[in-house]
């Protein structure tokens, strides 16, 4: 039933002198029309339309399509019983008759393909523009790629057609398609991007192309770091005799500089990036490192490759074994001239 709050209430609303000793919570009782909410409300809730689903009721007639059989048809296991998954009818399994064939290649890595023809199209719809470092960003707020789950590789199909110059920042690239861009002025990076950072780069969360082993932000450190050194240096030159007002000076001086070596150290890991909450990864498996340090693959971490290396983690100057021969030859003639017997 509905609350008689009302009746209870009527007596104390005729002395003006007792309407301030109603509750806060009475007060929207004082208007009649809005007090015709009932006690019952909570018997008319109910879920969302079609947030579940309404059980099935066989064997109940043939008007519900689930009637006599059930739906189970006539005759059979599968009528009169249940079928184990994989059953095959009693007779010996196909797969261990003749066995298993191939295997998973537990490394392949799902590549969305992007053909050069197909950016052309879209620089000529005006959907991309070339003037711009294309990433995967781009790619997919212009629906020039479909779903990306582990990157894009960049193929050379339509190729003749490339006619714009593109700055392209991609996952993967061939070699023929590595060869067009650059033949007509343009330029391709390749990066490494794990799924989880291509989640945060399609949200805007993430940097699509720097990251802390980038040349740009290394050399930018490098700069800060001297630039650090060299302050170092002027205040070790500073005059130890100075009085108790210019060290302060000084130490605040000191102070607001390394706050903005600080604040320029931060800039120079993110470039414009503060908008950015996410870091943006680098590879950590020695195949994906020695893929983005060749050359070759245009990878992002080729300037880390000096002269007369390779890309691969394994390698070793020549001449640097040299050394390390003659010192086992002269440790082990020592051993043998000190040897009593």
């Amino acid at each position: 039933m509905p609350p008689r709050l009302l009746l209870s209430i009527r007596p104390l609303l005729r002395s003006p002198a007792n309407f301030s000793l109603l509750p806060p919570f009475l007060l929207p009782c004082l208007n009649p029309s809005t007090t015709h909410r009932h006690a019952s409300i909570l018997s008319s809730l109910s879920d969302n339309p079609l947030a579940y689903r309404k059980k099935i009721r066989r064997g109940r007639g043939p008007s519900s399509g689930k009637g006599k059989t059930s739906g189970r048809g006539h005759k059979g296991q599968k009528q009169h019983g249940k079928v184990p998954r994989g059953f095959q009818g009693g007779q010996t399994p196909l797969e261990i008759v003749h066995g298993t064939r191939g295997f998973v290649n537990v490394f392949s890595v799902d590549m969305q393909p992007l053909n050069l023809s197909r950016i052309q199209s879209w620089i000529d719809q005006g959907r991309i523009d070339p003037s711009r470092p294309i990433t995967i960003k781009e790619l997919s707020d212009s629906n020039c790629v479909g779903k990306i789950k582990d990157g894009v590789k960049l193929l050379a199909d339509g190729a003749e057609g490339l006619r714009t110059p593109i700055n392209i920042i991609i996952s993967r690239a061939s070699k023929s398609a590595i060869a067009a861009v650059e033949k007509i002025g343009g330029s391709v990076m390749t990066r490494f991007y794990t799924p989880f950072a291509i989640q945060r780069i399609l949200k805007g969360t993430t940097d699509p192309i720097n990251s802390l082993r980038s040349e740009r932000i290394m050399m930018q450190e490098e700069e800060e770091d001297e630039d650090e050194q060299e302050e170092d240096d002027n205040d070790e030159d500073v005059d130890a005799s100075r009085n108790a007002d210019s060290e302060a000076l000084v130490g605040d001086a000191t102070a607001t500089s390394e706050a903005s070596t600080i604040a320029s150290a931060v800039a120079a890991v993110q470039p414009g990036r503060f908008g950015f909450r996410y870091r943006l990864p680098d590879p950590t498996s020695r195949k994906d490192i020695e893929y983005y340090r060749d050359p070759i693959h245009r990878g992002y971490l080729s300037h880390l490759v000096t002269e007369g290396q390779t890309p691969s983690l394994f390698f070793k100057i020549p001449s640097a074994g040299k050394g390390l021969v003659g010192k086992r030859t002269a440790a082990k003639k020592a051993l043998e001239e000190n040897r009593i017997w």
